[in-house]
């Protein structure tokens, strides 16, 4: 299924979404765009292995924070390169945090949904206010 949020369409492979109806899913991320909502109420299937394991780890970031790609693979004891195309494969985004992993150097580094960077950019400012 695909969403719209700030002016992008956001591919969401809705099988990993285990309680939630398309409409559902639609209407949380409608109020996460409208800043009502910090959080996806939602219980999710995460995939098995390192996938999994680097969306666990994007979960784990507070609204509002970022981590980069050296801190998650710190944690996960791989490499920033892994993790970072890890995150290009996120079959959630949005509701798997990837936007809110960036660069060391400042940079934000990609995002996989329509408009890339310039998306990320506006999730992560709209998570500042």
């Amino acid at each position: 299924m695909h969403v719209d949020i700030l002016d992008a369409t956001i591919e969401l492979d809705e099988s990993l979404v285990d309680d939630a109806t398309p409409a559902e899913i639609r209407r949380q991320v409608v109020a996460y765009g409208r800043g009502e909502r910090t959080a996806f109420d939602l219980e999710l299937s995460l995939p098995d292995g390192f996938l999994g394991d680097v969306m666990g780890a994007m979960m784990q970031i507070p609204y509002g924070e970022t981590r980069t790609y050296g801190e998650l693979a710190t944690a996960l004891d791989t490499a920033p390169v892994a993790v970072g195309q890890a995150c290009g494969r996120n079959p959630i985004p949005l509701l798997v945090p990837c936007h809110r992993v960036v660069a060391t150097d400042g940079g934000l580094g990609g995002y996989s949904a329509t408009g890339g960077v310039a998306t990320k950019r506006r999730l992560l400012a709209l998570e500042e206010k």
